[in-house]
């Protein structure tokens, strides 16, 4: 069987259990140094203590997902590639960015939301009741699709934020090498290493949405949750994000929600189509290697929709 033949319908089914609610809350502002030791040329690799994992991949299993009574996804299985960009496209409406924020366990968060079904990071499941909430936050990122910047913090404060959340230490210099790693890595350590110190909210919509990758990178994910990302940035903008995803899926796999189709033929290894039809919940009917999905698909609806014809 070809990559392209292990396609996905997925029919309704039952069964359901309860979500729980963590709350999150902003950490505060990282200390403010008097003086920063940030180098000029590439970034030190990262500390012994934390050496980056080996590429992870995530397999979604049977994954029903409801809002109260309403159910919004119907048993989506999915595997999403280590060290690949997969692209979640389909109409609005059809539960992708729900999908999104299942992977990584913040649909939990919505206080009327439950689900059943497995996540599995090498080969554990996240919602094992063993498993705290943060350690899936630690190891599978989020983008959101509006820049969410703190906007009183500065640009270096931002980036950091992430470590008093997850608890990580680290000594001033390796922290000042990580910022620079981390903005060099979202594109932007050229035009703000000297304006560090400076509000994150302050930067342009498209500076805002790289800073905040640089954020998620900041603690080193396995995976990295984009929702439209690109959805309120101009071209130029958009641009450089494609180019960074193009460069960051070397070392972190990536989950990109999109309805731009000329962005997920560009950006994407594979792609999933979802739909829900006719008030059904939301499913997939199609999955596979990107230039099958969009030269060849198996199932018409596939066809119609990436060459514009609904949606």
């Amino acid at each position: 069987m070809s990559e392209h033949e292990d396609t996905v319908t997925v029919q309704a089914g039952p069964g359901h259990g309860p979500a729980t609610a963590d709350t999150v809350v902003a950490p505060a502002p990282a200390r403010r140094d008097d003086t920063l030791e940030l180098s000029r040329g590439l970034a030190e690799p990262p500390p012994a203590g934390r050496r980056r994992m080996p590429l992870a991949g995530l397999e979604a299993r049977q994954i029903t997902a409801w809002f109260g009574d309403h159910q919004v996804l119907d048993r989506v299985s999915l595997s999403m590639r280590a060290g690949e960009v997969t692209a979640l496209i389909g109409p609005s409406g059809c539960g992708k960015s729900t999908f999104l924020r299942i992977l990584n366990r913040m649909h939990e968060l919505i206080p009327s939301a439950s689900l059943a079904g497995e996540v599995l990071l090498d080969g554990q499941d996240i919602y094992d009741s063993s498993r705290r909430i943060t350690q899936a936050r630690r190891q599978i990122g989020m983008v959101f699709q509006k820049p969410n910047p703190f906007p009183a913090m500065s640009i270096y404060d931002n980036v950091v934020a992430g470590l008093k959340l997850t608890g990580t230490s680290m000594r001033r210099g390796d922290k000042d090498n990580l910022v620079e790693e981390c903005l060099t890595k979202a594109g932007l350590w050229r035009e703000v290493r000297d304006r560090l110190r400076q509000p994150g909210g302050a930067l342009s919509g498209g500076q805002q949405q790289r800073l905040c990758i640089a954020r998620s990178l900041a603690i080193r994910p396995r995976v990295l949750l984009m929702d439209e990302p690109c959805s309120a940035l101009d071209p130029t903008s958009t641009r450089v994000i494609e180019e960074t995803i193009a460069e960051l899926v070397a070392e972190v796999t990536i989950v990109i929600v999109t309805h731009n189709m000329q962005q997920a033929a560009r950006v994407s290894n594979r792609c999933a189509f979802f739909l829900a039809e006719q008030g059904t919940p939301g499913y997939i009917v199609e999955h596979g290697p990107t230039d099958a999905m969009f030269n060849d698909p198996q199932d018409p609806r596939t066809s119609d929709y990436v060459n514009g014809r609904f949606g």
